[in-house]
């Protein structure tokens, strides 16, 4: 087995650049020789042992999935145990069911391997973006600063849920085995910490 370790971030749509930088700055921080690819079908999804899903626009995201075929390999990965970061619309993607605040039923395909309801925009729209310091249950993670944009949040947790972080009243961090979800974007936190966590998550599911 190489000494290599790949990660991916999945590349239909969003921000995949930004997290593919904040991997390789994980991967500077934790001494990791590692890869960032992008993930666009089956086959380079089955080659990482760690994946980001970004954020972006979680319908479009989840209909392309769809349209080419990767949404039941993705599904059948993280059920395997595949570590899985979802960062805003990701975390959408994860969820078991969505609906939006202001359009409340939405239909839109997900992922549903974590057992939350996540309400979309809950903070508002693009101009209701802001950036709040968050306690996370992560190593290093007291005080992190959070990036919300068009952000969603964590309504409902099933038992298996834990809850990372919350801002207010609102639960917008969780974890769930290998599943971490957030409701902000860390690739835009100037921190690799929680990308980080997901190489941690990643180094022990491939030595499994």
């Amino acid at each position: 087995m190489s000494d290599r370790l790949t990660l991916g971030v999945l590349g239909l749509q969003g921000d995949v650049e930004e997290h593919v930088g904040a991997i390789q700055n994980a991967f500077a921080e934790e001494s990791v020789t590692g890869d960032a690819v992008v993930v666009k079908d089956l086959d380079s999804l089955k080659r990482v042992s760690g994946l980001v899903i970004p954020g972006g626009e979680s319908t479009v995201m989840g209909s392309l999935s769809s349209i080419k075929g990767i949404m039941p390999g993705l599904r059948e990965s993280i059920a395997a145990g595949l570590p899985t970061l979802g960062t805003c619309a990701g975390m959408i993607m994860l969820a078991r069911k969505a609906y939006d605040r202001v359009v409340q039923e939405t239909n839109q395909p997900l992922i549903g391997s974590l057992d939350v309801v996540v309400e979309r925009n809950s903070f508002g729209r693009q101009k209701e973006s802001f950036e709040a310091n968050v306690d996370l249950d992560i190593p290093g993670g007291k005080g992190f600063n959070a990036v919300f944009i068009r952000a969603p949040t964590i309504k409902l947790t099933g038992a298996g849920v834990k809850q990372l972080g919350r801002f207010e009243e609102n639960i917008v961090a969780v974890q769930q085995g290998n599943v971490i979800a957030t409701a902000f974007h860390p690739e835009l936190s100037g921190s690799p910490l929680v990308h980080q966590y997901l190489v941690s998550l990643a180094r022990s599911y491939r030595r499994n």
